[in-house]
């Protein structure tokens, strides 16, 4: 019991009660984003990116990190627990498997033959010759991958000097974004086209000094289209896997796939590494070169066969919507 103002007693249920911070309309916002939150990671953690769509959505995952870090600070200054326990745990699984992406391996130096790779999309052979020249010379490139590459990219390529930089190539230039190409400082043998892609995606045996390499230039097709992802990941199977007499191999291209995607992580997982996340750069985005969309990593260098990937960096070229990417492997003996 207590009194009011003019002294009557009056019950606790009169009582105003603390309420908690916001009211019913917050929390049931607050549920939807939680569930929203724990479809979004599950579509990576449970591989749950099976069309068009929803490999869109899982190709953004590295973002649901932060995302859940805002929302759980919202459930805890609305003293939601059940939230903010559900978004923890999820926030918890999602970084325990975005953030290696960004912490490089602990690996002693080794011994071998360093192998510079540039690996660049054109973009439907618009990009500027000229700096893709220039960035090759400054860097000392030894084989550049270059995919969306067209006959009057070729031509400007070669006027900018480019070739007789790297005097060997093999080039399979085609309309729009069909067209692939190496070109390398050592001397390149050709192995042929991948068979059943819808893009050229050359290989090539690399004459390194001491043991050859080989390497294809990547180029799978874009799994947003409206074949959905099935011309994507017929292209992902396509690709040779990790060989099985150890000989030196390197995928380097335009993969249009993150690292959380469920068949890009299956596809690494016969074998292969990944130059970016093994350097601690897996989360430096090379597409697009602007802001929107969000920015992801969908070009990658894939290694096996005893070859370290010891440097990664990406930069920006003019006249294309993605950023090189520059590898600098170590090739063991």
């Amino acid at each position: 019991m207590s009194s009011d103002p003019h002294g009557r007693m009056v019950g606790v249920e009169d009582e105003e009660l603390p309420r908690k911070r916001g009211g019913g309309c917050a929390t049931a916002l607050l549920t939807l984003l939680t569930l929203a939150l724990c479809g979004w990671a599950a579509l990576s953690l449970a591989s749950l990116d099976r069309d068009r769509y929803t490999v869109a959505v899982a190709a953004l995952t590295q973002y649901a990190v932060v995302a859940g870090a805002v929302l759980l600070l919202i459930a805890l200054l609305l003293r939601r627990w059940l939230n903010v326990l559900v978004v923890a745990l999820v926030v918890a699984a999602l970084s325990y498997y975005v953030v290696p992406r960004a912490l490089p391996d602990e690996v002693p130096p080794a011994a071998g033959a360093p192998l510079k790779v540039m690996s660049f999309n054109a973009y439907l052979g618009r990009a500027d010759a000229e700096r893709i020249a220039a960035e090759v010379r400054r860097n000392r490139i030894d084989v550049l991958s270059v995919q969306e590459l067209t006959p009057q990219l070729v031509s400007r390529l070669e006027a900018a000097g480019l070739f007789a930089e790297l005097p060997h190539r093999v080039l399979h230039p085609g309309p729009a974004g069909e067209g692939t190409g190496i070109v390398s400082r050592y001397p390149l043998r050709e192995l042929g086209e991948m068979p059943e892609t819808v893009l050229a995606q050359p290989s090539a045996l690399v004459d390194l000094p001491g043991r050859d390499v080989e390497l294809t230039a990547v180029h799978a097709f874009w799994p947003m289209g409206e074949s959905g992802t099935g011309t994507w990941e017929q292209d992902l199977r396509a690709l040779p896997g990790p060989s099985r007499t150890d000989r030196a191999r390197v995928l380097a291209g335009d993969f249009n796939a993150t690292l959380d995607l469920t068949r890009m992580r299956e596809f690494i997982g016969r074998g292969y590494t990944d130059a970016a996340a093994a350097t601690g750069q897996g989360l430096l985005p090379t597409w697009p070169s602007g802001w929107f969309p969000p920015p992801v990593t969908i070009d990658h260098v894939l290694t096996s066969g005893n070859i370290r990937p010891e440097h990664y960096r990406v930069l920006d070229v003019p006249g294309s919507d993605h950023r090189a990417v520059l590898v600098t492997l170590r090739v063991m003996p």
